[in-house]
């Protein structure tokens, strides 16, 4: 559960990272970008995406993907950092949601406001499969989304 807790402070302390899709474009190939998130009240990623952005297109066709969240360590750099890849199926949040997705993600990222009533951007959530995290030298494995979930709560 050490993992689990360790993950769940990392992607709560931050509110970006990587998002990997599976690209149309280049069939085969995975295609990341810098993406703001926040989280819902279970811990599970809402993204704030255009409908004319590549990851986008590439979640319409192949709803796989990853969010890749990272530190640097003060001391070791990049690598010696926490990370978390978090992977799942991510589509667009269920009417039922939209206003508590907008809530969440506003509250994390108020500058959104201006882009949340243009019609072309929609929020979307990630069902989590499982988490891989490395917190340090020997702390490192996969997390099931049980154990994740359960320490949102905590």
């Amino acid at each position: 559960m050490d993992k689990a807790i360790g993950a769940n402070k990392l992607i709560t302390a931050h509110s970006q990272g990587v998002l990997c899709t599976n690209s149309v474009k280049h069939a085969g190939y995975p295609f990341g970008s810098v993406t703001p998130y926040a989280l819902d009240s279970i811990g599970r990623p809402i993204f704030l995406i255009s409908r004319m952005a590549v990851h986008t297109k590439n979640l319409e066709a192949d709803p796989h993907a990853s969010v890749l969240v990272s530190e640097e360590s003060q001391n070791a750099g990049l690598l010696g950092g926490a990370r978390a890849n978090v992977m799942g199926r991510v589509s667009p949040v269920p009417e039922e949601d939209i206003d508590t997705a907008r809530h969440a993600y506003l509250a994390q990222h108020p500058a959104a406001e201006q882009w949340v009533s243009f019609g072309d951007f929609n929020f979307y959530r990630m069902e989590i499969a499982e988490i891989y995290y490395v917190g340090g030298f020997g702390v490192m494995g996969w997390i099931p989304p049980a154990d994740y979930l359960t320490t949102v709560s905590s």
